[in-house]
């Protein structure tokens, strides 16, 4: 039975890692923009959301609906201000300035809330559980996953189904050609990340209230994200949503065989997937 818990416990946290991974899956496998500072973006919402919680008593569910549109403005000036300045076909300098970015995020977060743990208090539901047998699931995590779903499926929808996808992904494949249509690449990839970023709200939000965050927490959850993304294959919504539960599960298996193995398992089914097939599950070769 330790095992199926660790399995249902590793899906489970693969809901979290999706949430992580679709706006990584949408700026680096489809935008190809290289976005070092993800990791921080997601703590920095978070804390935002601890402000939030302190300042005006409000719950988790209306919480969501004051973050999201933040971290969406964030996202869209983000990209206005910074990052149209630097895309291009080579990435280096996109990697440049987000690592930059992510440095003085850090730093600023720090002085602003220090470098204490923080969380953000969901009024009990994140000790609610449901017992089936001898295993305990929790509340909050199947939210988290449900939440995780609907997104993949919507963003993959928009995507594949709107206008907006179709000039995104144009301004992806070819930005001269898609401005010769019409199309403007700088808006389009404005509202793109403005969507990305959007998505970490929800992520920032169930990190805070499942755990701990503080200043310094960003490069691992931005590790995270990658991992996710490239085993499910550049440039597919769903496969960083597959990807995100392999690492969920390895981990959580991993903490099964040994408390200081699961992280670890996690990075070696990544290795092994680059190895096996380094194009990822549903990437194309």
């Amino acid at each position: 039975m330790q095992w199926l818990d660790g399995f249902i416990q590793g899906i489970l946290l693969g809901g979290l890692y999706a949430q992580y991974a679709l706006g990584m899956a949408l700026m680096f496998g489809v935008m190809r923009i290289v976005n070092i500072s993800h990791g921080d973006l997601m703590i920095l919402l978070a804390l935002i959301g601890v402000s939030l919680v302190a300042s005006l008593h409000v719950g988790p569910f209306v919480l969501v609906l004051l973050l999201v549109p933040i971290a969406a403005a964030i996202g869209y000036v983000l990209q206005r201000a910074v990052l149209n300045r630097v895309v291009s076909q080579d990435p280096l300098p996109s990697i440049i300035a987000t690592f930059g970015l992510s440095i003085a995020l850090q730093n600023a977060m720090q002085q602003i809330w220090s470098a204490d743990t923080r969380s953000i208090p969901g009024g009990g539901i994140e000790q609610a559980s449901w017992q089936i047998g001898p295993i305990f699931i929790g509340v909050l995590p199947v939210i988290v996953l449900v939440v995780a779903t609907v997104l993949t499926g919507g963003l993959d929808a928009l995507l594949r189904y709107t206008r907006f996808g179709r000039a995104l992904r144009a301004s992806a494949a070819d930005v001269e050609a898609a401005a010769l249509t019409g199309i403007n690449p700088k808006a389009v990839y404005a509202w793109a990340t403005a969507i990305s970023v959007g998505i970490l709200g929800f992520a920032a939000l169930f990190q805070g209230l499942r755990s701990t965050v503080a200043p310094s927490d960003g490069p691992a959850q931005l590790i995270y994200a990658f991992e996710a993304v490239i085993i499910g294959g550049m440039g597919s919504i769903w496969g960083a949503f597959l990807g995100s539960m392999v690492l969920g599960v390895s981990q959580a298996i991993g903490f099964r065989i040994n408390p200081g193995f699961g992280i670890l398992a996690g990075h070696l089914v990544f290795l092994c997937v680059l190895i096996v097939r380094p194009q990822g599950i549903f990437g194309r070769s």
